[in-house]
């Protein structure tokens, strides 16, 4: 192992928040581990984007160690608007009740147990202990039960009682109280530390559950329009493209019905 004082291992979609986060343990000097899944999604553009800034922060001397599982098999088991190439993703705020038709099943118990293996694996030749860091957030909260507090402790309940050594490996998860603003204003500090490009390195990132074929969003899902309101709320334009261009998806992501319209 390098002289690093701490390792880290970080389940990475290639979205905002995961990247915010890889950002944040890059600059406090991790050794990290990313794993990221393939696992039958309509948006696995996204593993794409997420090769363009590792390709982006390694040109910046600041490679990781990075592995994808395909697990591609799943999209044709479990039910999901994410992974059922017939069934439309559903359009609308997160809070609205047809979200729930994004729900992919036990995904992030299944992505955490294979993280958590990693994290164990390698604690065991780091002096220290090793976390496995996870970008869920407060705004996850409502629509996916397995974003929620309970269920990560219940989780790492579970992690403990079936693992000799659990103290060697420890659960990070920053943004678990925090919104996507938050989450945005804290890569921006991150980026700074690291002399990196906002611009460069979210306009490598994929948010959206539906892209076209070229990787544009169109705004409209819950994970768009989530997306487009943090940028605006932190005063900045999203950098990535938009199919009806970013003033006027924006405006529309202010008029849908969701908790921003209900003051």
């Amino acid at each position: 192992m390098n002289s690093k004082n701490r390792a880290s291992v970080i389940c990475l979609s290639g979205g905002l928040d995961s990247t915010s986060l890889l950002l944040r343990l890059l600059a406090g000097g991790d050794e990290v581990y990313g794993i990221s899944f393939d696992y039958g999604q309509k948006h696995a553009m996204e593993l794409e984007f997420l090769q363009r800034n590792l390709d982006y922060l390694s040109s910046n001397d600041l490679p990781i160690n990075h592995h994808c599982f395909d697990m591609s098999t799943l999209g044709e088991l479990f039910h999901s608007a994410l992974l059922d190439a017939d069934w439309e993703v559903p359009k609308g705020h997160y809070e609205q009740e047809n979200m729930k038709e994004t729900v992919v099943p036990n995904r992030n118990a299944i992505f955490a147990s294979i993280a958590y293996g990693l994290a164990w694996s390698i604690a065991q030749q780091f002096p220290g202990p090793v976390r496995l860091c996870l970008g869920v957030h407060s705004g996850d909260h409502a629509i996916y039960p397995d974003c929620r507090p309970s269920f990560y402790k219940a989780l790492w309940a579970a992690f403990e009682a079936g693992n000799w050594d659990a103290d060697r490996v420890e659960l990070y998860l920053p943004y678990l109280e925090s919104d996507k603003a938050d989450i945005l204003r804290d890569a921006e500090i991150s980026i700074a530390d690291l002399g990196l490009d906002f611009e460069t390195v979210f306009a490598n990132t994929l948010t959206s559950y539906q892209p076209d074929s070229s990787g544009r969003a169109h705004g409209l899902t819950g994970s768009d329009v989530e997306r487009v309101l943090a940028f605006d709320a932190i005063g900045r334009i999203d950098p990535i493209e938009y199919v009806d261009g970013w003033e006027e998806t924006l405006q529309r992501a202010k008029a849908m019905p969701g908790p921003q319209n209900n003051a």
